[in-house]
Formats: structure tokens, C-alpha cells, sequence
């Protein structure tokens, strides 16, 4: 069987998280204007950031069932086009509205609906398109992952700029980008047509679900857990990296942007580097996952101590980003790989969605923590890391590499 997929239509799936990631990411260096000419506070501007992941932890496993009955693409492109509207509704009342927070906020939420139907459902089609090429599939997970994480690199950059020539304009930006990519995936993504099968009933799904979780649960559970951390400690320290650069160190706008860059840049590459390299061998994930959360642990109890210090800051948050960047890559990997197709789209919707609880968590407790309990707070991430290396290395059980079991992740009982 032709098993081929255009360099378009992989720019078309990159183009969905990196759209995404601006959405959310780009706001982050620009909160501390938010609070001053909306008038609101820094726990207020948190959930600029929240508003959207919540929206997005509701309903990302209702997407995925959406996408295993009625199709992938039919269920990315209206979510793109939500996105769209948010961006102008949260823009166009910052611009227009005297008192706009709450237009802001349902902006968000409607930008939050919509990447709740578009990001999960990435890696589920990936594994359409590759069937049965572990390699190829862990090498295009790597190249979404790098969309998503380069997305983040360029996102404090845009969002300073943006803000600098418009302090409203990062929202309407991401209607803009939102707009690309929903013509990238109307032209170009060509699902594979293969038998038509009768989808299943919302009862028969749950039941579907329920015996998923069961079966597999050892390891799915852990790797939730893991996509929840990796993404509450990376939103948290940016949330505070983007705070702590204006007060303490007296940096801002573009110049600010590229400075929380800086560790973001590590970020992607260590994630494009490991989805090379991983090539679907689950004892090299499993490697590299307690790799990365030691390398976690170990940085993330540095943050607090060395805020004053740039230089060291930098050096510690960029080995934080590095940890992060090669573990996301492979989680992607585990699930995509140890799930078949028939029910990929609604596991790794859950998974998506435990990542989003991360990132609706990290600013608000790390708006409430930084002023009284910030090295605590940052000394306790570091010890869950470690708590963390310990499941991992009971409940994922990794196969020799020339065994031919249908599950990557678990040993076979």
C-alpha cells in the first residue's frame, strides 16, 4: 500500500500546534501590560492563560470521540475556525471596550474550544497516515512536537512586538494565524480512505473507553501524570521568567521576548533532536523519559535561588527546557504507538487534555506562590520529579526492541 505524505500536508499538521501554542504562549510575555491597561490583577491576568487551557481540558476528549466516529478533518477545521472568532471577539473588545475582561475571557474560551478540537487530533492522524511505520511516525511526531515547541520560542518574541506596536494586538494576530492554518488543512491534508466502517455509538465508545483504561492503565496513568508536570512546571516558570524579567532585571518588550526565548530555544531543539532519535523503540523512551525527569528535578529547585542572577538563570532554565523538550516528543511517541487506531483519537485526546491541566494550573498557583513560598514551591516540583521517576520506572514497562507485541508500552501479562 502507498504509504506517502506530501511536505505539504506535514506543514499543514505543523501548522495546527504551532497556531495553538502562539495562542496561548504568545500572551504570556505580555500579561504585565494586560494587568496595567485593563486594570486587573496578576492573578486576574493568570486566567487569561487558564480560561483557554480549561476550555480546552473539557472538551478535547469530546473531540476525540467526534474524530474516531465522523473524521479527523471534520472535526480540525470548524475548531480552527473557533479559534479564529475568539481571537477577534478577545481583540476587538480590548480595542474598543472600556472595561474588556470579560469579553477577553470569553474570547479565550472560544480559542480554548477550538484547540481542544485541533491539537489532539494531530496525533491521531500521524498514526493514520504512518500505519504500521513505528519510525516514521515517532520521526513526524518529533517534527509536531518541534512545531509546537518552536512555536514557543517565537512566541514571547511576537507577542513583546505585537504588544510593543499595539498592546491589543497579539489577540487579533492569533485570528490571523488561525486563518493560515485553516487553509493549509482545507487544501492540503488528504485523510487516507480506507474501509468505511459503521462508527461507534456514544455508548459502546464509553464502554470501549472504560475497557482502554483498564487494560492499559498501568501506563497510561503514569504518562498523563507526566504530560500534566512537564506542562505545569514549563507554563509556571514562564509565567514567573516574564514577571521577574520586568521587575527584578528591568527588561521589556521585544527585548524581553527574546530573553524568554532563550530557554525555549533549548526546549525545541532537544524536542526536533529526540524525535529523530527515539525511532519507536520503547526501552530508548523509557531512557530518555527518566533522563528528562531527572534533569527536571534536578534544575527546576534552582529557579528561585538564582532570579537575580541572569546569566545563571538562563543557564538553569534552559536545562530545564531541554528535559522538557526531549520527554514531550516521546510521550507523544508512547501513545500514538501503544494504542490502536480505532480508539488512538480518544486516549490521546485524554492525554492532551491532563497536558492542558498543566497549563491551566502553572500561572495561577504560580501567581499565588512567588511572592511567599516561591523556592518551596519550586524545591517541592523537584521532589514530585523524583517521586515521578519512581512510577516510571515501576508501572512502564519497556519490551526488548525485536519483540512484536501490538503494545510498545507494557510488558505482556
Amino acid at each position: 500500500m502507498e504509504n506517502k505524505v506530501s511536505r505539504w500536508c506535514l506543514i499543514s499538521m505543523a501548522s495546527i500546534p504551532l497556531v495553538m501554542t502562539l495562542g496561548n504562549s504568545m500572551l504570556i510575555p505580555v500579561l504585565p501590560i494586560f494587568e496595567k491597561k485593563v486594570g486587573i490583577s496578576s492573578f486576574q491576568s493568570s486566567t487569561i492563560i487558564t480560561s483557554y487551557s480549561l476550555a480546552a481540558i473539557f472538551l478535547i476528549p469530546v473531540a476525540g470521540y467526534l474524530s474516531d466516529r465522523f473524521g479527523r478533518k471534520i472535526v480540525i477545521l470548524p475548531s480552527l475556525i473557533l479559534a479564529f472568532i475568539g481571537g477577534v471577539i478577545a481583540g476587538f473588545a480590548s480595542w474598543k471596550m472600556s472595561d474588556p475582561f470579560i469579553w477577553i475571557i470569553i474570547g479565550r474560551v472560544l480559542q480554548g474550544m477550538g484547540a481542544a478540537g485541533a491539537t489532539p487530533i494531530i496525533l491521531p492522524l500521524v498514526g493514520d497516515l504512518y500505519k504500521d511505520d513505528d519510525e516514521k511516525t515517532s520521526s513526524c511526531l518529533g517534527l509536531i512536537e518541534t512545531s509546537n515547541t518552536f512555536g514557543k520560542v517565537l512566541s514571547p518574541i511576537l507577542g513583546a512586538a505585537f504588544a510593543a506596536f499595539l498592546w491589543f494586538l497579539p489577540f487579533f494576530s492569533i485570528s490571523f494565524f488561525s486563518l493560515i492554518s485553516i487553509l493549509l488543512v482545507f487544501f492540503f491534508i488528504k485523510v487516507p480512505k480506507g474501509e468505511k466502517e459503521e462508527p461507534k455509538k456514544l455508548k459502546e465508545f464509553l464502554k470501549n473507553t472504560k475497557k482502554i483504561f483498564k487494560q492499559e492503565g498501568k501506563w497510561l496513568y503514569p504518562v498523563f501524570l507526566l504530560g500534566i508536570y512537564a506542562m505545569l512546571i514549563l507554563f509556571g516558570v514562564l509565567f514567573f521568567l516574564s514577571d521577574i524579567l520586568e521587575k527584578v532585571h528591568d527588561i521589556y518588550g521585544v527585548k524581553k521576548g527574546f530573553v524568554l526565548a532563550v530557554p525555549l530555544f533549548f526546549l525545541c531543539i532537544a524536542s526536533f533532536v529526540t524525535g529523530k532519535k527515539i525511532k519507536g523503540e520503547t526501552k530508548t523512551m523509557k531512557k530518555v523519559i527518566l533522563l528528562s525527569l531527572a534533569g527536571i528535578s534536578a534544575s527546576v529547585i534552582f529557579v528561585g535561588y538564582v532570579n537575580k542572577q541572569l546569566f545563571l538563570l538562563l543557564i538553569v532554565t534552559s536545562v530545564l527546557g531541554i528535559a522538557i523538550g526531549a520527554m514531550l516528543p516521546t510521550l507523544d511517541a508512547l501513545i500514538t504507538e501503544g494504542i490502536e487506531k480505532e480508539e488512538r483519537g480518544t486516549i490521546t485526546s485524554f492525554y492532551s487534555s491532563s497536558r492542558f491541566i498543566g497549563v491551566a494550573a502553572g500561572p495561577p498557583v504560580m501567581s499565588l506562590v512567588m511572592k511567599e513560598l516561591l523556592n518551596i514551591s519550586y524545591i517541592s516540583a523537584g521532589i514530585i520529579g523524583v517521586l515521578l521517576i519512581i512510577i516510571v520506572m515501576k508501572f512502564i514497562k519497556a519490551e526488548d526492541d525485536n519483540s512484536a507485541s501490538s503494545n510498545p508500552a507494557v510488558t505482556p501479562t
